[in-house]
């Protein structure tokens, strides 16, 4: 996240992001801890969604993760129960313009998976789609 928090400062806002968000199947009270802890910094105005650099969205009983066919249950594994697998999006007025969703072995959402796939869906490979796209867009 300290990482994610830089790029968002010097690069992705540089790229006229309007904001970026990190969803998390977890509750609001979690997800503020987790903030805080990751060194991010709270915006306590009316109406903000908790921090200034990103925004930390709670999915507690995974209705949007659910909705994505993203859910995933690591009961046996881990022991965490039902989580969102691992993926990066770029959403532009509402629709969907690009997934980066982690894989293993040419499968996607693999249910108790002892790995845990951290490699397309990282802020750097987010960042170059950001600089093609927008290249491409002009």
């Amino acid at each position: 996240m300290v990482r994610l928090i830089l790029l968002v400062e010097w690069e992705i806002l540089k790229l006229n992001i309007d904001d970026v968000y990190c969803l998390s199947v977890n509750d609001a009270f979690v997800m503020r801890q987790w903030g805080i802890h990751q060194g991010l910094t709270e915006d306590k105005s009316p109406g903000s969604l908790g921090f200034e650099q990103v925004k930390l969205l709670p999915d507690g009983a995974a209705h949007f993760t659910r909705g994505m066919g993203l859910s995933n249950i690591w009961d046996t594994e881990r022991g965490f129960g039902e989580r969102s697998w691992r993926y990066s999006a770029v959403v532009n007025d509402m629709r969907i313009e690009q997934m980066f969703v982690e894989k293993m072995d040419g499968e996607e959402n693999i249910q108790n998976s002892v790995d845990d796939p951290f490699k397309c869906s990282d802020s750097g490979t987010m960042i170059e789609y950001l600089k093609s796209y927008i290249f491409r867009k002009v």
